[in-house]
């Protein structure tokens, strides 16, 4: 049970799209404001406002766990789910790890990561607005390595962490409405101009950066998680492959000519990204590993191998290569001297963190080279200065990860009841793991708005997990601290009904009806525990109040209850369940006609291919 209606949310909502999607472009006429100096004043000012109120809206929806649910469904329905068990097990896995809050901070006005793998065959992995991760299986396909994928993971993380989403989108419309403002003042260009430039701008201006900087931020959310640190180089690298040799798909395709470069996308260059992705490892490694060529891994520029061709459809020499750069870059990393490495064993070196780089140096015999390298690598770091410039670089990212969590436990009072809501939104959707999560988070709150309500839904996050003892002791402890609030009885009640106790919850129900005579919510809860006793009469006498109290909720009301309280109303409801059903046999009659009429595949074929030469 939700404890309030998201109903106002949605309101402001939907207010808020009808207020940025028109006020400032109908208001002034072209003819009111002819003077250009005028004109670029007012679209600089509307464009403020429309990034202001489309933040603030786009930042609002990204903390509700009930759009959080939309973007599941919607993924769903337009993509389908991926029925490979292994595809949805390694993504799984890969963002379990991810997420461990020991790798990354939630902030206080964010909701935990969710993800999805659907069975769209098209690589490409999203975040929403709503910190949902849409993740094709296509992608998953393509990059098969657990090290490429937490790059690409990571790197969607960021979006959601800078809420990359909600900036883009309020960008872009500060720009839409700014330049549509500007034309209706002089006349510059028409609107359909206008769309282009307001599109290209978005893409080149905001999207790009966003996407170096989700480049950066996925590298260091994956090496902190332990994974390969070479594998966002070696990702791009893939991708790069596959894009121009492999994809079939128009819009994935990227031309091979560097001088004819161009994605059929709002993303950078994939060789780019893989360059700086590359630098961001040699960095990570005190300066020591490189790759020259896409090729050969260095240690202070002196060659140690190369990349392995593995690969029966595709040349992997450089992914390869990158793989092993970043085992070396880990190593040199978490070891100050060249005793972590463990050289002094007897026989073939091998180390647990570089399984890979242990192979290849027992293959080729390379164990000595390997120490020769590396002991001269840490010997000319006091001249360098690489290990303290490494040190300090460490250094600020823990002590910002460490304000981080700092901010993110000092969560405001409005934060704390957002926890709260989206808590009891994870509860009815039976998430028992994010409504804990959330609800304990605001507990932990100094800020704390409400404490009594607060327990009373950390009883339901308990119930919906299956521990009712904790569950019913969070709910009585709520009852006897705020006996005035309503919610706090009904979640007691819930707890009950989802224990198969319902003369309990049906007592705890009263007890809210008792509080609070007018709540709707009340009337319905008890009304439906009633109906499941089979107390037909008092069942009736709540469902009646019910309507009198809100005469919107008549959905609510089962048919045979329906019939008795309001027959008119309820021969409505039935004539509109016929017309609906009427409606959708006869889309789907159309949809089957269309088909059937639909050209086949050689005509498809031939039709494209003439579409693609026009254009």
């Amino acid at each position: 049970m939700l404890r309030k209606s998201w109903k106002k949310k949605l309101s402001r909502l939907a207010a808020a799209l009808v207020f940025a999607g028109g006020t400032f472009v109908s208001t002034p006429s072209a003819q009111a404001m002819s003077d250009t100096g005028w004109g670029m004043v007012a679209s600089a000012i509307s464009g403020l406002i429309a990034y202001k109120s489309s933040l603030s809206m786009m930042l609002d929806v990204g903390n509700n766990a009930a759009y959080q649910r939309q973007s599941l469904w919607q993924d769903i329905q337009a993509n389908g789910t991926d029925r490979n068990a292994r595809d949805v097990q390694v993504v799984d896995a890969v963002m379990e790890r991810l997420t461990r809050p020991d790798v990354f901070v939630l902030p206080a006005d964010a909701l935990p990561f969710s993800w999805h793998v659907n069975d769209d065959p098209l690589f490409n992995a999203a975040c929403y607005p709503t910190d949902f991760i849409a993740v094709n299986r296509g992608l998953v396909r393509v990059l098969d390595d657990e090290n490429e994928l937490a790059a690409v993971l990571g790197h969607e993380m960021t979006h959601g962490l800078a809420h990359h989403s909600a900036e883009v989108y309020a960008k872009t419309m500060a720009t839409y409405y700014g330049l549509s403002l500007l034309n209706m003042a002089t006349g510059v260009m028409d609107w359909q101009k206008l769309m282009q430039l307001t599109v290209y701008s978005s893409a080149k201006l905001f999207t790009l950066p966003t996407e170096y900087e989700a480049d950066a931020g996925g590298f260091r959310l994956m090496a902190r998680a332990g994974f390969n640190p070479g594998g966002g180089a070696a990702a791009m690298a893939r991708m790069g492959a596959y894009l121009k040799d492999q994809s079939e798909n128009f819009l994935e395709y990227q031309a091979p000519d560097e001088k004819k470069r161009e994605n059929y996308n709002d993303h950078p260059d994939t060789e780019l990204r893989e360059a700086r992705l590359m630098q961001q490892l040699t960095d990570y490694s005190a300066g020591h590993v490189t790759v020259k060529d896409r090729k050969t891994v260095c240690i202070d520029g002196q060659p140690l191998l190369e990349g392995a061709f593995t690969a029966e459809d595709y040349d992997n020499t450089a992914e390869s290569a990158y793989l092993y750069a970043g085992e070396l870059g880990r190593l040199f990393h978490d070891y100050d001297s060249p005793a972590g490495w463990a050289f002094e064993s007897s026989g073939d070196w091998t180390h647990a963190k570089a399984p890979l780089l242990s192979e290849a140096v027992r293959q080729q015999n390379l164990k000595a080279e390997l120490t020769r390298l590396v002991t001269a690598a840490y010997a000319g770091e006091a001249t360098s200065g690489a290990r303290k410039k490494l040190d300090e670089a460490d250094q600020k990212e823990r002590t910002e990860l460490a304000a981080a969590y700092e901010k993110a436990a000092n969560a405001t009072a409005s934060q704390t009841k957002r926890m709260r809501e989206n808590s009891d939104h994870y509860s009815d959707v039976g998430d028992a793991a994010k409504a804990r999560l959330m609800i304990d988070r605001a507990l932990a709150s100094p800020n704390l708005d409400d404490h009594a309500e607060t327990l009373g839904i950390q009883g339901r996050a308990l119930a919906v997990s299956g521990d009712f003892d904790r569950a019913l002791a969070c709910a009585d402890a709520a009852c006897a601290e705020d006996p005035t609030n309503v919610y706090n009885f009904l979640n007691r009640a819930d707890i009950y009904w989802m224990q198969g106790d319902r003369l309990a919850a049906i007592d705890s129900a009263a007890q809210g009806v008792a509080a609070d005579e007018k709540n709707a919510t009340a009337r319905l809860m008890r009304a439906m525990l009633y109906d499941e006793e089979g107390d037909h009469a008092s069942a009736l006498a709540d469902y009646q109040t019910l309507y009198d109290l809100a005469p919107k909720a008549l959905d609510r009301i089962p048919d045979d209850y329906m019939e008795e309280i309001d027959a008119d109303a309820y021969d409505k409801r039935v004539k509109a369940r016929e017309e609906a059903a009427k409606a959708a046999a006869e889309a789907k009659k159309k949809k089957k006609e269309d088909a059937a009429n639909a050209p086949g595949d050689a005509e498809k074929s031939s039709l494209q291919e003439r579409s693609f030469r026009v254009k």
